[in-house]
């Protein structure tokens, strides 16, 4: 009876290490419009929301093969995704998304010309002083680069492009901490836990 019920614990811890390797292991798609619906699922672990008094925030991390497939043209070859796959994974890719009363923050401010071209200057040229990434022990990770394009009202919502270095001071701890500061609608600073196991597993698309 025993030897049966140690072999029960066995078969048991067995199953869960498998189940472990295959949760871990990474996801691949057939079409970009599949990858791009996958993490937009927030039980996946690639899109963080948050309102704060009134204001929408959305943080969505981008795959490597996301910003391959958009960059492709012409013949697909291996040589090619392969070089654009070495060429994006030195970063990461974050979609942040601001809005209120489903409108674009500018818009918002836009009877007040003072606070308009406040905020035109900050979110064109100053987001790096705004928005901050680091590590539990505090490691800061400097912004690459971030892409804010002005859409004049015609979205739903202020949208960017951030980019970090892929450090491995990153990729070896458990989790970062990406923050934003008030810019101006009394939220505060706004925090986002992001777990870097899904940065470390990222699922890729079939080219």
């Amino acid at each position: 009876m025993k030897l049966k019920r140690k072999y029960k614990i066995v078969k048991g811890i067995l199953i869960i290490n498998v189940l472990l390797i295959i949760s871990c292991t990474n996801k691949t798609f057939d079409s970009s419009e599949q990858l791009l619906e996958y993490i937009k699922q927030p039980d996946n672990g690639y899109l963080y929301t948050k309102t704060v008094n009134g204001v929408d925030f959305s943080l969505l991390y981008k795959p490597t093969d996301v910003l391959v497939h958009q960059e492709l043209t012409g013949e697909v070859t291996t040589t090619k995704i392969d070089s654009l796959r070495s060429k994006y994974k030195e970063y990461m890719y974050f979609t942040l998304s601001m809005s209120k009363n489903n409108q674009e923050l500018l818009t918002n401010v836009a009877g007040d010309k003072q606070k308009f071209g406040a905020m035109v200057n900050q979110l064109a040229f100053g987001m790096e002083q705004k928005v901050h990434l680091y590590t539990p022990k505090k490691d800061t990770i400097v912004m690459a680069d971030y892409i804010y394009p002005r859409m004049y009202g015609m979205s739903g919502a202020t949208t960017m492009l951030l980019v970090y270095p892929r450090e491995e001071k990153v990729t070896k701890e458990e989790f970062v901490t990406l923050t934003i500061e008030d810019l101006g609608f009394y939220t505060g600073e706004v925090k986002f836990k992001i777990p870097t196991k899904m940065m470390n597993n990222e699922p890729k698309l079939k080219f």
